[in-house]
């Protein structure tokens, strides 16, 4: 005869283990002795041995109990059902890993390669991580809404870069985020800014949109992307 204690130590469980096995019907709880004391046979020790092999095995608790004593064909048509489960679950951390990997590499989860490489060019430019984030975001939902009309304005946007006029002026229009409104500075940037696009011509402004949603989202994806400066420089752009 065994105390729950001893028969916990036999078998390699705890003792919490064996009154949740008895909670959930899996292993027979026997009455009291005299004294108070549950004693266990040596049925109870080969019961919860063979629940404890199961639980081990991957076997979900709900499926224990049928298990035990299942003939040989049921118990093997059984066990083939749950191991094809845990291919599933398999496959499915694997990809949670990926996913995780991917993570680890920043933007590259969340938008394409050609916008996560301009991301990249916009840190290596100085662009301030405030800007980029706005910039992410807005990709985020330009490429959601169409993923066309998206890469033809990145691949644009990429050369842009690549002219030191151009990102002069990006790198003010980012620091001028901070700029007191009525900042001197605003004027001379705002026309600048005005002669610049009045000299080159954009392809992707030239090109039908393929979704209403997404000059809308273009409007709309810089939430917060907005200061006293900022707003004031769009008032003397327009004139």
């Amino acid at each position: 005869m065994f105390t729950i204690g001893r028969l916990a130590d036999y078998a390699g469980v705890t003792t919490k283990a064996i009154r949740h096995y008895h909670e959930r019907g899996l292993l027979a709880e026997p009455a009291r002795d005299s004294s108070g004391y549950r004693r266990y046979t040596a049925q109870h020790a080969i019961e919860l041995v063979k629940i404890r092999t199961l639980a081990q095995a991957g076997v979900p608790l709900a499926r224990i109990k049928d298990l035990l004593d299942a003939d040989t064909d049921t118990l093997t048509a059984a066990i083939a059902e749950i191991d094809r489960d845990l291919d599933d679950r398999i496959a499915r951390l694997r990809r949670t890993r990926e996913q995780l990997a991917e993570l680890r590499g920043g933007d590259r989860l969340f938008v394409s390669p050609e916008v996560a490489d301009f991301l990249d060019e916009l840190s290596r430019a100085g662009v301030s991580e405030r800007q980029r984030s706005l910039e992410r975001d807005g990709w985020i939902l330009m490429q959601t809404a169409s993923p066309e009309d998206a890469s033809v304005w990145v691949a644009e946007k990429r050369e842009l870069l690549g002219d030191p006029e151009f990102r002069a002026l990006y790198l003010e229009h980012d620091a001028a985020y901070g700029w007191p409104p009525d900042d001197p500075r605003l004027p001379a940037l705002a026309d600048r800014t005005r002669s610049w696009y009045a000299r080159h011509h954009s392809r992707s402004e030239a090109r039908p949109v393929h979704s209403e949603a997404v000059a809308r989202l273009a409007e709309q994806s810089q939430p917060g992307a907005s200061s006293p400066a900022w707003d004031r420089l769009a008032s003397l752009m327009r004139g």
